[in-house]
C-alpha cells in the first residue's frame, strides 16, 4: 500500500467529522493552506526535495463548511452495512445474505430504514409472509435510519485510536 494513499480522517473547522481521505488529498489541503493537522500516522513522514514532514492522520478545515443534510442512500449495500453484514435473526455472517421487509409486501409493508434488515437465506424463508412476533423469530437489533458518522466508525475498525473521539467512540 502506497505512504499516500493512508487514510485521513478529515473534520470541519467545528471539529465534526466530515469525511475519509486519502494522505494525498490531506497533504494537498495542508499546503494549500486550507487545512491543519491535528494528528499525525506515527513514524510515517511525506519526505519533499528540501525536508520532510509528519503524514497527517487527522486534519482540520480552517473555514467552516456548512454541508447539507447528508442523507445515505437506501439500497441494499447501505443495509447490510448498516446491519454489519450479520443476519439479524440468527446473528451468522458466514451465509449468504438478502433483505427482508419486517412487515412484508405482501401486507402492506415498504421499503423503509425502519422496516428492512439483513437476514440469511434460511432465516428469510423461515420467516416467510409473516411478521418476525408471528414466525416467533425476534430480531437483533431494532432498524433505524442510519447517519454518515456510523458508516465512518465501521471504516475505523483497523485504523487509529485517535480518531474515535471525534467519530463519538470513545
Amino acid at each position: 500500500m502506497s505512504l499516500l494513499s493512508s487514510k485521513v480522517l478529515v473534520l470541519n473547522s467545528s471539529y465534526e467529522p466530515l469525511s475519509i481521505c486519502d494522505a494525498q488529498k490531506a497533504v494537498l489541503l495542508l499546503f494549500c493552506g486550507k487545512a491543519v493537522p491535528v494528528a499525525h500516522h506515527p513514524e510515517k513522514v511525506v519526505c519533499t526535495v528540501s525536508s520532510s514532514f509528519p503524514l497527517p492522520s487527522i486534519v482540520r478545515l480552517n473555514l467552516f463548511v456548512r454541508v447539507p443534510f447528508k442523507k445515505i442512500m437506501l439500497n441494499r449495500k447501505n443495509i447490510l452495512r448498516r446491519d454489519t453484514f450479520r443476519c439479524q435473526y440468527c446473528g451468522r455472517t458466514d451465509l449468504p445474505l438478502t433483505v427482508d421487509h419486517i412487515l412484508p409486501r405482501s401486507r402492506g409493508g415498504e421499503d423503509s430504514w425502519e422496516n428492512l434488515i439483513t437476514a440469511c437465506y434460511r432465516c428469510n424463508t423461515k420467516k416467510g409472509s409473516r411478521t418476525p412476533s408471528e414466525a416467533g423469530m425476534a430480531t437483533l437489533s431494532k432498524p433505524a435510519r442510519p447517519n454518515h458518522i456510523v458508516f465512518m466508525q465501521q471504516f475505523t475498525a483497523a485504523v487509529s485510536d485517535e480518531w474515535k473521539p471525534y467519530l463519538f467512540m470513545s
